[in-house]
């Protein structure tokens, strides 16, 4: 795959530029903090580089953001083609939706919780998974930027508890994204019962121009609707949703309330 060849010429590029500045792996783990079997594991390909090793290595080696740029690069190519076109509508957002009826929507997840969740098939190598699960953390970027985008997630009760190792972590991590201004997090309560967000997951971004995009997803990948009849009805399925869930401060307590029954971390 295109994405695999770009992370491994990756890592022949940090052996590389780790030699010419003369260290070992021992010295350049010291220098970029990390133990220098987590830089053996990484040039070797047993662990996946992530953006914070690759932004470390450029500042010690002084490659002006080459690691980075390739890195981000390799996870596009990385990406199913049916991912992509939401992928740039997403980055270039003003405003998102996102709804899953059995999932955290993948801007809010955590790390633990996006492996657990890409290991869901079980024949995809571990190699893979870890750079997926790089990538899904990539795409996060867009909510720490300088102006990011207005993200709205709506979240079933049930999915909050599923009674799993993860979700305490990932709770806890809902609520520190909760306290964004940009971020606004919205629970429907089982108590609503049956709702039109139990068809399935809805993704929606509106672009600078004031024009809105959505994303559909499937068991076998997914579809853009921006058709004008199928953005109106995927925003009014949206304004459904908005309906029968929680406000943000109820909401917020209710993940408090799950939270604190899944005991400490």
């Amino acid at each position: 795959m295109e994405g695999e060849q770009s992370v491994e010429l990756i890592r022949v590029q940090l052996r590389k530029q780790r030699a010419l500045a003369g260290m070992n792996q021992e010295e350049f783990g010291k220098r970029t903090n990390y133990s220098g079997s987590t830089v053996s594991a990484v040039e070797t390909g047993t662990r996946a580089v992530d953006l914070p090793y690759a932004r470390r290595a450029d500042e010690i080696l002084e490659t002006g953001g080459l690691f980075e740029s390739l890195l981000r690069t390799a996870q596009r190519d990385g990406q199913p083609a049916w991912f992509m076109p939401w992928l740039k509508a997403e980055r270039a957002a003003r405003q998102l939706r996102c709804f899953h009826p059995t999932l955290i929507p993948g801007l809010l997840q955590t790390e633990n919780y996006a492996r657990a969740v890409l290991r869901f098939d079980d024949t995809r190598p571990e190699q893979e998974i870890e750079q997926q699960v790089a990538a899904r953390l990539e795409r996060q970027e867009i909510l720490r930027r300088e102006r990011p985008p207005q993200l709205v997630a709506v979240i079933d009760e049930t999915v909050l508890r599923r009674a799993d190792a993860v979700m305490a972590e990932q709770l806890a991590h809902l609520l520190r994204m909760a306290e964004l201004s940009h971020v606004h997090i919205h629970i429907i309560p089982a108590r609503a019962g049956l709702h039109v967000g139990l068809s399935g997951p809805l993704l929606l971004a509106r672009l600078p121009d004031g024009t809105w995009v959505g994303h559909l997803e499937s068991q076998l990948g997914g579809e853009e609707a921006d058709t004008e009849e199928h953005l109106a009805t995927l925003l009014a399925r949206w304004e459904c949703l908005r309906g029968v869930a929680l406000p943000e401060d109820l909401s917020v307590a209710l993940i408090k309330e799950v939270e604190s029954q899944h005991g400490p971390q």
